[in-house]
């Protein structure tokens, strides 16, 4: 029985390693893409924003005078 057991374990370990090892890859590769998106995305709208405060800066500044 014990060496049934040890033949089961000696194949199941290389292919649940090699899956777990390619599961952490997706996972790296997916949080990789999620942070290039989202740098974009928030220097995309920090460009927006920055332009947005510049035009009421402007036009505060032409209304008052200053």
């Amino acid at each position: 029985m014990n060496d049934f057991l040890s033949k089961i374990q000696t194949k199941v370990s290389p292919s649940f390693f090699k899956e777990k090892g390619a599961t952490m890859i997706e996972y790296a590769i997916m949080v990789a893409l999620i942070a290039v998106v989202s740098i974009a995305i928030i220097t995309t709208l920090g460009r927006t924003v920055s332009t947005t405060f510049n035009t009421i800066n402007t036009s505060m500044q032409a209304t008052t005078g200053g």
